[in-house]
């Protein structure tokens, strides 16, 4: 009963959603209510239990999220994001152009939000291709694809950063095998996949074909911008591989621990942005922050999205649900890595986001933390690489292609949700052969 109750409140979830059209939040909130209420829970607990999830939930990645917000808003306002464009593709040159946007896409979206650096690096993306006289299609989807897996797979990104909150992941180890499997998957989903798109009539609307462009002068150095939206993955990746390498009790490695502290790495390189990016580019301190606060406007929803899901997974935990189905799970004979996986891409095609199919999964899966032996992180990359699966028409990224490349609907099948699902069997493939290591 308790896995037929879940069932169905995942479903209400799916038809709230994509068939109602309601906000993502709401429809959390009810669905937590409707499935606490379906397993007995008093409703004071009730209530009190979503309460605890959202703030347990919120906590931690208010603090991950705003910053980021804000690096990213410094990365895109100061022309750093079309500087490292700019210069990669020039330094590799036509015959390697994909590899050029690939890198391009990797570091500008770390610090990103997705809808962001899509929206800032496609109009760069119709620039090369123009410039080079290569199918649009060849030269975008490496870019995209590198997009794609950061936003499924690498904290700082919302998904990732939560689940490895739900899990109690370590977030620099979960960024460094993200990493290791991103590269892979970038490369098949990217590269090599977009040779096979190259018939396919892609052209972009005119509204796009003439982004603004910033001279010369207007933006920052390259290393600047490249050093700057990827300090957050230094100090974080430091700070991982220093456990390995280095004693605890080293005042050098309790120094590098705390730069790499997720939050102090997030704070410390914004603090650096707002100087490279801001001050030293003449911006006054004014100007620098009113661009920090509309930065963090923008992922509202987002946080509320996370704080629906947190809501629910508190739910499942408090009325047994959960425990009930890691029981469940547990005596299956299929890897717990599958198994989670296969949960995040079956939400991921009722409900379309990322976002709220990493999230569900998470907790229903999170009993099997604990039993199962498996990494946490490897758990954390599964469920990113699951719901980044099958995109189509209820996905909003499915129409934000569609719509900048002015393609039918038909060939977005055959481009988009074809690169996006090969991200998602790459990440698998990687997770599988990574566990077999650790």
């Amino acid at each position: 009963m308790p896995l037929l109750i879940v069932i169905l409140g995942i479903l209400l979830l799916f038809l709230l959603i994509a068939r109602f059209k309601l906000n993502a939040f709401i429809a959390f909130i009810i669905v937590s209510l409707a499935v606490g209420l379906a397993e007995g829970m008093d409703l004071e607990t009730l209530v009190a239990a979503i309460e605890d999830g959202i703030g347990n939930t919120l906590g931690f990645l208010l603090i991950i999220l705003g910053l980021g917000a804000m690096l990213g808003k410094l990365v895109a306002d100061s022309g750093a994001a079309q500087r490292i464009t700019s210069q990669l593709v020039s330094r590799f040159g036509k015959k390697n152009v994909q590899w050029a946007v690939v890198l391009t896409g990797f570091i500008v979206g770390i610090p990103m939000f997705y809808t962001v650096g899509f929206v800032i690096l496609v109009p760069l993306v119709f620039t090369v291709a123009a410039a080079t006289g290569l199918p649009l299609l060849y030269v975008g989807m490496p870019m995209l694809a590198s997009l794609s897996v950061t936003h499924g797979y690498l904290p700082p990104h919302p998904a990732p950063t939560a689940i490895s909150e739900i899990f109690q992941a370590d977030l620099g180890k979960t960024l460094l095998y993200g990493i290791l499997i991103a590269i892979p998957a970038i490369a098949v989903a990217g590269p090599f996949l977009s040779r096979f798109f190259t018939k396919i009539p892609a052209s972009p609307l005119k509204e796009f074909v003439n982004p603004k462009i910033l001279s010369e002068e207007e933006m920052p150095g390259i290393w600047v911008s490249i050093l700057t939206a990827l300090l957050p993955v230094v100090l974080i990746g430091m700070a991982a591989l220093s456990g390995f390498f280095l004693p605890e009790t080293l005042w050098i490695s309790k120094a590098i621990q705390f730069l790499g502290n997720p939050v102090i790495a997030m704070l410390l390189s914004v603090l650096v942005a707002i100087y490279t990016l801001g001050l030293a580019r003449g911006r006054t301190m004014k100007e620098v922050m009113t661009s920090a606060g509309d930065s963090v406007s923008g992922i509202t929803m987002v946080l509320l999205i996370i704080a629906g899901a947190g809501a629910l997974k508190e739910v499942l935990i408090q009325s047994g649900v959960s425990q009930y189905i890691g029981a469940l799970l547990s005596q299956s004979s299929v890897s717990p890595l599958i198994l989670a996986w296969g949960i995040a891409t079956v939400i991921r095609v009722c409900v379309g986001s990322a976002t709220v199919a990493g999230l569900t999964a998470a907790g229903i899966v999170l009993p099997l933390i604990g039993t199962s032996g498996v990494a946490p992180e490897l758990m954390v990359l599964a469920i990113g690489s699951g719901s980044l699966m099958l995109s189509h028409v209820n996905d909003s990224g499915f129409w934000l292609f569609k719509e900048y490349f002015n393609l039918s609907v038909a060939d977005t099948l055959r481009t988009w949700t074809v690169m996006e699902t090969t991200v998602g069997i790459m990440g698998l493939i990687g997770v599988l052969i990574l566990d077999a290591f650790l």
